[in-house]
């Protein structure tokens, strides 16, 4: 237990607007909400906020991470890489922390590892880049190459496992998140080695299957999806998205096309797949999960597209809309899912200039969060209708959590619980 943070965070927390109690009904398990879409269906978060308006809670965070939080019930979930030198690859404790959801308050945080990293990473990335998840039994946090771990909600390591050290191009670091489906945690593992996709006991850390992928480095995280009474993982790559059975890890269907060093994770609608990247070229896939083997160039390719696709932000699927942004700048594109119409295409919008958070829909609009500390809110609309330009005052590079009436946002230093008020 890390004792020192305890009473630093108890000593930080700051109740700036609302204090009433919660009554807490929804949930945000994963970094891309209850079906990997980007929405929170039973959400409805403040429109306007800023240093001193429905804040209900601002809590100092220790170290660097761009993990996004995850919710369940009165708890917020949240890791970070806490260096102890100033050597960038001297030694860190890798922290899994719990907060109150109510309060702000500490509840428990934990050194899952003290280690020290074995390559370096890019500059705005840290060394806890991968979102924890939860399902409200345990919550699971990942390291990556310094080890998987799982958690009871109240703090005790149930287990651990270490799948290794991963080689990242060019020294980018490391982020693919882990993803819960039933008793399975799925792990990428795509990397300048010997990539592979893992399926976990999520009970034990036992291997059920490991699936080897011709793949070099990708941050993608992957997507559960069901076609045809079967449960299909999809998993992004620079060579080919690829779509695997989750009970044995045999591949059903691939397609090329993507761009280089993929990371926005796919997207899906009951019965198309959607996959973007934006590095050094665009490409958007819809795909019907139907298909089977190389469908590349069959009729299972239903639409592409090949401009203002995004690179680091993974698209957001709210009703029929798809929305994306252009490469990492604050251009925003939103088109039909059926059929790739247009609705408006790479619009500049004030206070979005560079993007690496994902946007995320609740309550009727949609959030837009900047590297610059803003986050603007949009109507969930086919017409382009902002609602605000907010400012929280530092950098946000995680995707925040809508929950209930509440907006949980990491930024680069805090945690931030923003919450509506009668005014909104």
């Amino acid at each position: 237990m890390n004792r020192s943070f305890l009473v630093a965070s108890a000593i930080a927390v700051l109740s700036v607007s609302v204090v009433s109690p919660v009554v807490w009904a929804g949930n945000w398990g994963h970094w891309r909400g209850e079906d990997g879409n980007g929405v929170a269906t039973d959400a409805n978060p403040p429109v306007k906020f800023g240093a001193d308006e429905n804040v209900r809670w601002k809590v100092d965070l220790p170290g660097k991470g761009s993990g996004s939080p995850v919710v369940w019930d009165d708890r917020v979930f949240v890791t970070s890489a806490v260096a102890l030198s100033s050597d960038p690859l001297g030694m860190h404790e890798f922290l899994v922390m719990a907060f109150d959801r109510n309060t702000g308050q500490t509840l428990w945080s934990q050194v899952a590892v003290k280690a020290r990293p074995h390559e370096g990473t890019h500059s705005t990335n840290g060394f806890a880049s991968a979102s924890p998840c939860t399902d409200g039994r345990h919550v699971y946090a990942s390291f990556n190459s310094r080890g998987l771990f799982c958690y009871t909600m109240d703090g005790q390591l149930v287990w651990k496992r270490d799948l290794g050290d991963m080689a990242m191009r060019n020294g980018f670091g490391e982020g693919s998140s882990p993803t819960i489906e039933g008793d399975m945690l799925l792990v990428p593992w795509d990397h300048e080695g010997a990539s592979s996709l893992y399926a976990l006991d999520k009970n034990t850390g036992d291997i059920i299957w490991k699936t080897d992928r011709d793949e070099p480095s990708n941050w993608g995280t992957p997507l559960v999806i069901e076609s045809e009474g079967r449960s299909q993982v999809v998993l992004t790559g620079q060579n080919k998205v690829r779509s695997y059975d989750l009970q044995t890890g045999q591949e059903l269907w691939s397609c090329g096309g993507q761009t280089e060093r993929p990371a926005a994770s796919p997207v899906a609608t009951d019965d198309l797949v959607i996959v973007t990247s934006g590095f050094r070229g665009a490409f958007l896939g819809a795909f019907d999960p139907r298909g089977r083997g190389d469908i590349e160039g069959t009729s299972s390719v239903v639409w592409t597209r090949h401009r203002d696709t995004p690179d680091i932000g993974s698209p957001l699927l709210s009703g029929n809309r798809l929305y994306f942004y252009k490469g990492k700048s604050g251009a925003l594109t939103c088109v039909d899912v059926s059929t790739g119409r247009e609705h408006y295409v790479a619009q500049r919008i004030s206070g979005l200039r560079t993007i690496y958070a994902s946007p995320v829909a609740a309550g009727g609009h949609v959030y837009l969060s900047d590297r610059s500390g803003s986050i603007v809110v949009i109507k969930d609309s086919p017409e382009l209708q902002i609602v605000s330009v907010n400012q929280i005052g530092e950098t946000v590079d995680a995707t925040p959590a809508p929950v209930d009436d509440q907006l949980i946002v990491r930024g680069e230093d805090h945690l931030f619980c923003l919450q509506r008020s009668e005014e909104g």
